[in-house]
This record gives C-alpha cells, structure tokens and sequence, in this order.
C-alpha cells in the first residue's frame, strides 16, 4: 500500500521523462500528451492499491504508448474511410511500432523536450507556458496564477502552442544557442515555483525545485563554458541551499533574517560559490550570474545583518540596468532600505506602484519598511493587503502575523 502523496510525486517525476520517450519514438506533441495524462490517471487509480511496479517508467510508457498508437490507428483509419469516399488514391494504414522495453535513450529525453518546448517558431510566452506544462508538470491553473492571466487564455496558449510543435523532429537541435535563452529562462521560473509555490498549503515544491536543478545541470554539462549557464545553476544552488531552514515545525514561513543558517546546505553553498566565482571571471557578467553573485555575498555572511549590503546594493545596480523588470528593482529597493534607510526603501516603491500592484510582493515589503520605521498602523495595513492577495497559505499566514503582532 502506498500513500497516494507518494504515489502522484512520483508520478509527477516520471510524466516529463514519459512524454519525451513517446515523443522521440512516435512524434505527435499533442496525442502523445494526451496518451500520457490517461496514463498517469491510470497509475493514479491502481498504484495506491495495488503497488508501484517495480519498473514505473517502463509501466508508463507502454500504457501511454498502447493508447497513443489506438489513437493514431483510430485516426488514420478515418482518414482512408474518408479518402476512399472522396475516390482518392488510399494510404496504407498508420503502423506504429510495438512498445518494446522501455530501454535508456541515447540522451536524457526530458532535456531534448526541454528545447523542442522552447522552439524559435514559438513566442516567448508560449515557450515558457508549454515548458511549464510539459517538462516542469504544472497545471494549467498554476500557469495560469504564475503569468496573471485567465485559466482560459493559458489553455488556448498552450494548445496553440502544441498545434505549432506538431511534426517537429523530436532530437537535439542545432541551434542551442538561439533557444538558449528561453530554456533558462522556464528553467528559472520552474525553479521559482518549486522554492516558493504560487499557491497551496505547501511553501515549496521540491519535486519541482529539484527537477530545474536536474536540468539545468544538463544543460551545463552540455555548455560547460557559458558563463549565464553556470550562473543560473549557481543562482539554484545558492538559494536551495536554505531550503531546509525556511518553513517551521508546522510548514510555517521563516524569512532569511530569522533562518538558522547551521541549517543550511553547506556543500551547495561552496558549489554554488565556486561556480560563479568560475564564471564571473570569464567577462562580463549576464543576469544569472549577476543573480549568483547576490546569493552567495547573503549565504557566506554568518548574519542577515553582516551581509555587505553596499555590495549588494552594487550588484543589483548592475542587474537593474541590464534587467529593468519591477521584480529587480522591488529587491534593488530593499537592498537600498538597508544601506540608505527604510525611508529611501519606501521612496523607491512608490515608482513601483503601477507595475507590482497585482501581486502581494509589494505590499509586503512596504509593510516591512514601514514597520521599520514606527509607522505601525500603515505597516498593518500593508501586511493584511499583502495578505488578501496571495494565494500561498503559508505565505498568507505569515503576513496576518505580522499584522496581528502590530495591533497589540
């Protein structure tokens, strides 16, 4: 007997690396994604009860793809029948090949998906979405809360998605370069996701957080010399290094100034550190390295407040300018409190107000700064709005505490 928990996280790891075998071994993007949902729902009916084989992945496969060729017979049947009543020359009826063992590919084919999601035909939006759903096994609900849009529009956006990727051959590209960019870019947001999830009782997904991990990995023993690579798999480490001291005895949220850094992951920590210090020699830094570099000035320093926030400050006036995005300069803004003052933090949220208002990251940190500086009933007020506007239950507890301790 196996807890069903147990059960979907397993499922949940194997559905990327499924779904990129039939799709090396048949094509068809889309069928095969549909094959393997009805599959997983198949384990998910029997595994509880009756036992995980001993081979999971191997049971998925010849499910998924048992039903995929059903699919793909059904469908070129139809197109002969309608063919042959339009008096066309017939085709010879779709033979799929039969299942086989399930033997280890070539490559790791859930990396080879990775790219194939991240296709130059597609939009950026697009890419990402379809990655997210495919390779990092978010629902479209969760995609949807993660980019602001409609559950609705999030599904047309990937089904459209699908549509474009159907017959692309399914093997390593050429142009790695050209799709580098966004394969870093979903790899970072499906990191983000699992760190600090969208929504849910849980804070993290480390199913999620570990998969980027995985991948990203690939990806730099793939381009061991590119220095964005390194940094963004520095940037995971790094930050997955204090998972363990982020959530309480009862899930609860610990921020970084409160965490117990003996907990911390010592040996990601000096991974991390020796691969953006690699990196950072190579030229000028990108993003993801500018990233890393942040994250390793706050796990070296043996407090939140012997950090050296001027370098930090430094640092993110370097990302800010190559990355202006609202979510840089909200953390540029606490960095700027901490060197500067609350006052001059506050003074850079007000630039902040259009841009950041759906989301509950600024309330927060305003909150925070006003609290700082004896503005309590505003910083009350900032938290419980903060509050009202995630979707993350440990997150959302978190900031009516804060609130409730200010109105003692």
């Amino acid at each position: 007997m196996h807890r069903t928990d147990e059960v979907e996280d397993l499922l949940r790891r194997h559905a990327p690396q499924v779904l990129g075998a039939l799709v090396r071994r048949y094509g068809h993007f889309d069928a095969a994604e549909d094959a393997v949902q009805e599959a997983l729902l198949a384990a998910a009916g029997q595994w509880p009860s009756a036992g995980v084989p001993d081979n999971p992945r191997g049971w998925l496969i010849k499910v998924a793809a048992r039903r995929l060729t059903d699919t793909l017979r059904s469908e070129a049947a139809r197109r002969q029948r309608e063919e042959r009543a339009a008096a066309l020359t017939p085709r010879d009826a779709f033979t799929a090949p039969p299942p086989g063992p399930d033997r280890a590919p070539r490559e790791d084919d859930t990396l080879t998906l990775l790219f194939l999601c991240c296709h130059p035909d597609l939009t950026p939006p697009a890419q990402i979405a379809l990655t997210l759903r495919a390779v990092g096994g978010l629902t479209t609900a969760e995609i949807a809360r993660a980019h602001l849009v409609p559950e609705p529009t999030m599904a047309q956006r990937i089904s459209r998605a699908k549509q474009k990727v159907r017959g692309v051959r399914f093997g390593r590209p050429d142009n790695w370069a050209e799709r580098l960019p966004a394969v870093l870019h979903t790899l970072y947001l499906i990191f983000n996701e699992g760190y600090t999830a969208t929504s849910g009782a849980a804070l993290q997904r480390r199913e999620l957080a570990g998969e980027a991990i995985r991948l990203t990995r690939a990806v730099h023993r793939l381009l061991p010399d590119d220095g964005e690579v390194a940094g963004l798999l520095a940037l995971m480490l790094l930050t997955d290094a204090r998972r363990e001291a982020r959530t309480g005895p009862h899930g609860e949220l610990i921020p970084l100034d409160e965490q117990d850094r003996a907990r911390w992951d010592k040996a990601a920590i000096e991974e991390g550190v020796a691969l953006v210090t690699r990196a950072l020699s190579g030229g000028r830094p990108g993003p993801y390295q500018l990233r890393a570099a942040i994250a390793a000035v706050h796990d070296e320093a043996p407090s939140a407040r012997a950090a050296d926030w001027r370098e930090i400050l430094g640092l993110y006036d370097i990302l800010v300018r190559l990355v202006p995005g609202p979510v840089e300069r909200l953390n540029r803004a606490v960095a700027v409190a901490m060197v500067h003052g609350p006052h001059a933090g506050l003074a850079e949220l007000d630039a902040l107000e259009g841009e950041l208002s759906g989301g509950h990251r600024l309330d927060a940190v305003r909150g925070h700064l006003l609290e700082r500086t004896g503005e309590y009933e505003a910083a009350r007020a900032a938290y419980e709005s903060a509050a009202g506007k995630t979707l993350s239950l440990p997150e959302q507890r978190y900031l009516q505490a804060r609130a409730a301790r200010l109105r003692r």
